[in-house]
């Protein structure tokens, strides 16, 4: 299992609004109920197996393209362990439990 954390930024569109590019690529993750994924302000956290991540992740580097971005810069961040599951939730519950000591 891994948690990544994926940015897609089209570039070269007539506006500096990219709302509509993210709603676009999390119609991708749609298509994966495989993956859990976490639409944060900055990017989107997705947790799953890594290959399934990387398969999601070029198909939602490709949205832009398909809407008229002339250029797409993507950032994927992976965390995957394999000495325990690895979780988003178990993330976020390892250090709030460091912060209620």
């Amino acid at each position: 299992m891994a948690v990544c954390s994926v940015e897609v930024v089209p570039l070269g569109t007539q506006s500096p609004s990219v709302s509509s590019y993210v709603a676009s690529c999390l119609k991708v993750l749609e298509g994966y109920p495989d993956l859990k994924y976490q639409l944060t302000p900055m990017s989107t956290v997705i947790e799953g197996e890594v290959e399934r991540i990387f398969e999601a992740v070029l198909k939602m580097h490709r949205v832009p393209f398909a809407s008229g971005a002339q250029r797409v810069v993507t950032s994927l961040k992976v965390d995957e362990r394999r000495d325990k599951e690895l979780t988003m939730k178990g993330k976020v519950d390892a250090v709030q439990s460091k912060l209620s000591r």
